[in-house]
């Protein structure tokens, strides 16, 4: 039995927040006149020397005393002696450690909103040195159209972006307080639930207090935000992964995020990237863990809940690493701009140019032009040339519509500048997004 109860093992990561909702606590008390000032100073100082202790040798591990508020009450009575009993009136372990928790979890969104931005800023660094640099664009990992190096890399921004509104939500929704709610009905003491609020920056105290002590919402919006976070952080790390490889060709990674082979010495591994892809999938885990533990729980706390902050804990530590790994990499990878360009012409991206050109000058119906630009690019594959590098008799060959005009629509160059539509890959517009995302993330004005 003691082995299944004690959480101190993992619960110890909330000792901070434990002891500044027991500050706040006590101050309330003896504001309301519920403990005396002389025992609230006592008590006070006492935990501010059990602060001290921790923070210089780490939370010891009694397992007799459970979890991280035993061990910090049992402290206090050895430092100040009975008076130490004081503290836990008018409160419960139920809406300490959910109130300790509920802070944690707020600082664990802070943490990935700073993160976050440090990703945008790189992300929108590195487009901004790339609105002209052309690439293929891909849709079934087939080459597509030509788009620029910095509007793929301001796909990512937006990702970013939503991921930090998630988080953000989240950190508003779980800002109430749940300290007072008692072990579940409240208590009889004349507490000032909205002191104690104030005083750990919640916005007010929660309303309810079954649902106070019962609710992990709060934990779960936090990993729900994680994971899809985590998801577009796999989805870049896939894109380097395949562009570093060599038939791609496209990037070369910093060595301090790659790593070589115990054989091979010609390798360069992607490994950094590939734990990101990988981490993805025991982030998604922590969340499915924590909502199968909660589905069917009634009101209002049972012991299931301790095991609410392991996939929590593990999950923000990932979460960490993964902002951490890309952001790096974003920032340090060597794009190989000439071989992105290469591959969108020999990929002949620019056949959608062709069709719309047959179109709009020639006036052929569109699945007409389609059906010439087919042939049109089974004649340049066959002579491994671009569409642009055909002469104008061999395209005439094919219909004599077409006309010179054309080549001015034919180069990647011509292609990705004719996509000037809000959002489109036209360097114009892609300056005019990094303008825009520098202003959103505080780096102009």
């Amino acid at each position: 039995m003691r082995e299944i109860n004690a959480s101190i093992p993992f619960d110890k990561a909330l000792w901070r927040q434990d002891i500044a909702a027991s500050q706040a606590h006590v101050a309330m008390l003896a504001t309301q006149g519920i403990v005396s000032a002389a025992d609230a100073d006592a008590i006070s100082g006492g935990l501010a020397t059990i602060a001290g202790e921790y923070a210089e040798h780490g939370v010891p591990e009694d397992w007799s005393l459970e979890d991280i508020h035993m061990t910090t009450e049992s402290r206090l009575a050895t430092l100040i002696g009975p008076t130490a009993g004081r503290l836990h009136t008018a409160r419960s372990r139920n809406d300490q450690v959910a109130t300790d928790f509920r802070l944690w979890v707020r600082d664990a969104c802070d943490e990935a909103l700073a993160n976050l931005a440090a990703l945008q800023r790189a992300l929108v660094e590195r487009a901004g040195e790339h609105t002209e640099s052309i690439m293929p664009g891909f849709t079934h990992l087939q080459t597509a159209q030509p788009v620029t190096l910095g509007h793929h890399l301001l796909a990512y921004y937006e990702m970013a972006a939503r991921d930090v509104s998630r988080f953000a939500a989240a950190r508003a929704r779980m800002n109430e307080c749940p300290l007072g709610a008692a072990a579940l009905a409240g208590t009889g003491f004349p507490i000032d639930r909205r002191a104690t609020a104030a005083a750990l920056g919640f916005d007010r105290p929660t309303a309810n207090s079954l649902d106070s002590v019962s609710d992990r919402d709060f934990a779960l919006d936090y990993l729900m935000a994680a994971s899809q976070c985590a998801l577009h952080l796999s989805r870049l790390a896939e894109e380097f992964i395949i562009w570093a490889s060599q038939p791609f060709g496209f990037v070369t990674l910093p060595d301090s995020l790659s790593t070589g082979s115990s054989i091979m010495p010609q390798k360069k591994n992607p490994d950094a990237a590939e734990l990101v892809r990988g981490h993805s999938g025991r982030i998604i885990g922590a969340l499915t863990s924590l909502m199968i533990t909660m589905k069917g729980l009634p009101l209002a706390y049972s012991k299931d809940m301790q095991d609410d902050k392991p996939p929590v804990f593990e999950a923000a530590g990932l979460l960490t690493l993964c902002l951490a790994a890309m952001t790096g990499m974003v920032a340090g990878a060597t794009f190989r701009t000439p071989r992105m360009r290469q591959a969108a012409e020999l990929g002949y991206a620019t056949a959608t140019d062709l069709a719309d050109w047959l179109v709009r000058e020639a006036g052929i119906p569109f699945r007409e032009a389609h059906h010439i630009t087919g042939a049109a690019v089974k004649l340049a594959e066959s002579r491994g040339v671009a569409l642009d590098k055909l002469e104008l008799s061999e395209l005439q060959a094919i219909d004599a519509r077409i006309d010179a005009r054309v080549f001015a629509a034919l180069s990647v160059e011509a292609s990705v500048a004719s996509r000037s539509s809000y959002g489109g890959t036209a360097p114009s517009e892609v300056c005019l997004r990094v303008a825009d995302a520098r202003v959103a993330l505080g780096l102009e004005g």
